[in-house]
């Protein structure tokens, strides 16, 4: 299954949900996975509503008054000791990464410690976390791409925290950097038709950006927006199917990545582990280095990236910012995952995420994740590698 995100209206957390739910998600999905990250209770209520004519689904997001400040730091631990599947826990840790590192920007402080104005709020938690749910339950299990169109962001100002802002404001500006947008339909009254929320959400999401790739559309869902214009229709719509390579009917079409490399060889090693970090948080799916030997015998090393076309850029950016390199070469893959899944076993009376992977059905691997082994070594005062074994063993049986 394949979807594209019309997004030439603009976008919001609230529209893509109400999206996803007309398309045939529903809505207890993404209460569910709200209800596995939020602190506190969040409600989603789903309507019928008309916008210029159109009928779309509404979804509000109706939290209780809260008075506690989150950063990204405390919305990452909510989101890591979530009861989710994997996916969309790795998805939802993307999209808030993203806005994270967009806020600090704007604001010139880490990502970590900047005081979001929506990121650590419930209703954008149940936002991210809530469309990254449906989207992975269009998608299905072996997944597909994700295209995006250009992005309608307003114009005019718009009121907030820090006074009147220009529209699209600074963190959508940022969240959008090399992504196709523009002010909006013609005719339209200045105002605010992308959030920070809805920018990184399209980003988090995207494979690609553009029209409406060839598929045969299986469900479409229209995401209605609060205001309702004179001028055009307030909606995110979402259209899922079956992609199809272009004058091939019913030929199925691969997504593919890119591998970005270049060859290294007079940079300091100690360097690495961050340039390594800093591609991951701009949004790799994967970055690795191999050893090479380079003319006239020099020790070297080559850096490889994965990532989708779409963050291509983010992650030119990276390398050519922190390493040495003068240049880059990139070939497109294609990516075979297996389904994945986390369960938990249990050592020392505490509880160990263990990522398991399916192929056609059956249990194939059951691998303890490092970091709760390490969390249970530090607290029994354990080696780690006793600890890993005996995860290891309990684990096994959820192959077997």
């Amino acid at each position: 299954m394949s979807l594209w995100v019309d997004a030439t209206a603009g976008a919001s957390g609230d529209m893509l949900l109400g999206a996803l739910v007309g398309a045939g998600v529903p809505v207890e999905v993404l209460q569910g996975a709200v209800d596995a990250v939020s602190p506190e209770p969040v409600a989603l209520r789903v309507e019928r509503v008309h916008r210029a004519g159109l009928g779309a689904t509404r979804c509000h997001v109706e939290v209780a008054d809260s008075a506690t400040h989150r950063t990204w730091h405390d919305v990452r631990r909510l989101l890591a000791a979530a009861d989710l599947d994997e996916a969309v826990r790795e998805r939802a840790t993307r999209v808030f990464a993203r806005l994270a590192t967009a806020e600090g920007a704007v604001h010139d402080h880490s990502p970590d410690d900047v005081a979001f104005h929506e990121v650590g709020a419930l209703d954008a938690i149940a936002d991210v976390v809530g469309v990254c749910a449906g989207v992975a339950h269009l998608l299905g299990v072996h997944g597909g791409p994700v295209v995006v169109s250009p992005v309608a962001v307003g114009s005019g100002r718009v009121g907030a925290a820090h006074g009147s802002l220009p529209v699209p404001v600074p963190a959508v500006v940022e969240l959008l950097r090399g992504v196709p947008s523009y002010a909006g339909p013609a005719g339209a009254p200045p105002a605010e038709l992308c959030t920070p929320t809805g920018a990184a959400l399209l980003v988090g999401l995207a494979d690609d950006w553009g029209p409406q790739p060839a598929m045969a559309v299986a469900a479409v869902g229209v995401g209605a927006g609060g205001r309702d214009p004179a001028t055009h229709a307030n909606v995110v719509r979402v259209l899922a199917g079956t992609a199809h390579a272009p004058g091939a009917p019913g030929g199925g079409q691969d997504p593919q990545e890119l591998v970005v490399e270049a060859n290294v060889d007079d940079l300091d090693p100690r360097l690495w582990p961050g340039v390594l970090a800093a591609l991951l948080a701009a949004g790799a799916a994967d970055a690795w280095l191999s050893p090479i030997t380079m003319k006239k015998g020099r020790p070297a090393h080559t850096l490889s990236v994965l990532v989708r076309p779409a963050l291509a850029e983010r992650v030119r950016d990276v390398v050519f910012a922190q390493t040495s390199t003068i240049g880059l070469r990139e070939h497109a893959v294609t990516k075979r995952a297996l389904e994945r899944a986390v369960a938990a076993v249990e050592v020392d009376g505490v509880q160990v995420r263990v990522k398991v992977s399916r192929h056609r059905g059956r249990v194939v691997t059951a691998q303890p994740e490092w970091d709760d082994v390490a969390a249970v070594a530090q607290a029994t005062g354990r080696p780690a590698r006793d600890v890993l074994a005996e995860a290891q063993a309990a684990a096994r049986s959820l192959v077997e």
